[in-house]
């Protein structure tokens, strides 16, 4: 049957089920620091090491200022993946230290902007910390959600937060998907990060 084939077959299984009554929510997450017992075995330095061995994609999220903030937000994140086809999720995971989640957070919705060979330099300037980050940067409102959907992405996914979890040093921030498009060169080479350099 195949992973999509068992994955629909649950679906359609779980939509004749009668439910049950309300479901309750669970208790939010506790947003505190990682405890001295918590941390692994495993040295930082080598657990980058390992990990910076599996390439990755590179997005920029983006997201339009919130009340009260004059310019948008914005971070290169390596760490985006779909999630679910029915609902159409999408998620993301940022430092709990990250100056721009907040901001994000407070827009209540964001564009996961996905780069393109060549737009290395892009993505540095997304990734420093305290600078305006959208100065000389092209951009345009997503459709729904008015986040900056960057001029010359590969690809742009408009959504808005669906729901955060707690992941150690990391939030998981999961994004409902509600518009989304290629760019002017769909079949153009993904921007990759390998071992701490760009492919």
């Amino acid at each position: 049957m195949g992973h999509a084939g068992a994955a629909a077959a649950a679906v359609r299984y779980l939509r004749s089920v009668p439910a049950a009554g309300p479901v309750e929510a669970l208790p939010r997450p506790e947003l505190r620091c990682v405890r001295a017992d918590e941390r692994a075995p495993v040295e930082q330095a080598e657990f980058r090491r390992v990990l910076g061995t599996f390439a990755t994609g590179v997005t920029v999220i983006t997201a339009p200022a919130a009340e009260g903030e004059s310019s948008p937000a914005g971070f290169a994140c390596q760490s985006f993946s779909s999630l679910s086809l029915d609902p159409p999720l999408v998620c993301f995971m940022v430092g709990r230290t990250s100056a721009t989640w907040p901001r994000i957070a407070r827009a209540g919705v964001f564009c996961v902007n996905v780069l393109g060979a060549g737009q290395g330099e892009l993505c540095r300037a997304f990734a420093v910390s305290g600078a305006d980050k959208f100065a000389g940067v092209a951009h345009d409102a997503a459709p729904v959600s008015g986040s900056p959907r960057l001029t010359g992405a590969a690809a742009w996914i408009d959504c808005t937060i669906h729901a955060v979890h707690t992941g150690g040093d990391h939030l998981i921030v999961v994004g409902r998907v509600t518009a989304l498009g290629t760019g002017e060169a769909p079949d153009r080479a993904p921007l990759l990060f390998h071992e701490g350099r760009f492919l």
